[in-house]
């Protein structure tokens, strides 16, 4: 299913509801939230926004977030 919407999918999770994106990374090296080490540029991870953000979905896509893949399915058990 991620494939056929172009890898974003939404997530319902206790810290809130998410639009989530899997990209193959790029030229630029970005700092994870979660472990604050970096993710080299060229490294595929997740990228993520609420989608309940104070100000709807468009306030919460300016305020994603560059996460790793791991970092990322870890973050509700690290709150």
């Amino acid at each position: 299913m991620d494939r056929a919407l172009g890898g974003v999918r939404h997530v319902s999770a206790g810290d809130g509801e998410w639009t989530v994106r899997r990209v193959r990374g790029n030229d630029k090296a970005y700092t994870c939230p979660t472990c604050h080490q970096q993710i080299p540029a060229g490294t595929p991870h997740v990228v993520a926004w609420v989608r309940d953000a104070l100000g709807g979905e468009a306030a919460g896509l300016e305020a994603r977030r560059h996460w790793h893949s791991a970092c990322w399915e870890r973050r509700e058990r690290l709150r």
